[in-house]
């Protein structure tokens, strides 16, 4: 099983050509990734202001598995409180997982619901670990204001994560245009980059900031 804490110390280590780095720091998206691999990814060529040449700044790379490490420890200590509750549950008969279910065991479970599958552009800004503390504080029943992903308190509207529908906030999501048909269709992402494009870091500049579009 690929561990995440081995990856993550490749990414801090100097001695490696950057490509092994950035390389590591995929392969921790594969083991978590709150938004999903692609959309997790482009939040941290943002947050760790990654550039396009990774020559230019090759502690982005550093700043960046920190802060996916950072959210995963807040993950792990909730996940590892359910399988203590679940364990408790099974003793006493109760077998069936209450509905909802954590969002980390929900189909899609990047996002809700996948939302960010289709558009990796289309996710939260806030850092990851805020990100998570929001997903177990309302996991534990807190009914917080907003948008469920992101808490901001524009009108929510519903959004297809081809696991259903959501309703997010327009920042995090694109509105569905209602089809006559009465089907779900595929999103079409507002910027053309595909997964290559992301992984290359089009959208950065060798300065760390994002490439106007």
């Amino acid at each position: 099983m690929t561990s995440f804490l081995t990856h993550r110390a490749r990414v801090h280590d100097a001695r490696l050509p950057l490509h092994r780095r950035h390389s590591a720091l995929r392969t921790c998206l594969t083991c978590f990734a709150p938004y999903g691999l692609r959309a997790t990814y482009h939040h941290l060529t943002l947050s760790a202001a990654i550039p396009r040449r990774l020559e230019a700044d090759p502690d982005a790379l550093a700043r960046a598995v920190e802060e996916l490490h950072e959210a995963r420890a807040l993950w792990r200590a909730r996940a590892e409180e359910f399988v203590a509750q679940r364990r408790a549950e099974k003793r006493v008969g109760r077998r069936a997982v209450a509905n909802p279910r954590p969002w980390w065991l929900r189909r899609g479970w990047q996002g809700p619901g996948g939302a960010w599958y289709e558009d990796p552009f289309r996710h939260p800004s806030l850092r990851l670990s805020e990100y998570v503390r929001r997903q177990n504080t309302i996991l534990d029943g807190a009914d917080l204001p907003g948008c469920p992903a992101c808490g901001d308190e524009r009108p929510l509207e519903p959004h297809s994560t081809g696991h259903g529908w959501v309703e997010l906030c327009r920042g995090c999501a694109w509105a569905p245009v209602p089809c006559p048909c009465g089907q779900q269709h595929r999103l079409v992402p507002e910027l053309p980059y595909g997964w290559k494009e992301i992984w290359q870091r089009v959208h950065m500049n060798d300065d760390g900031k994002p490439n106007p579009h």
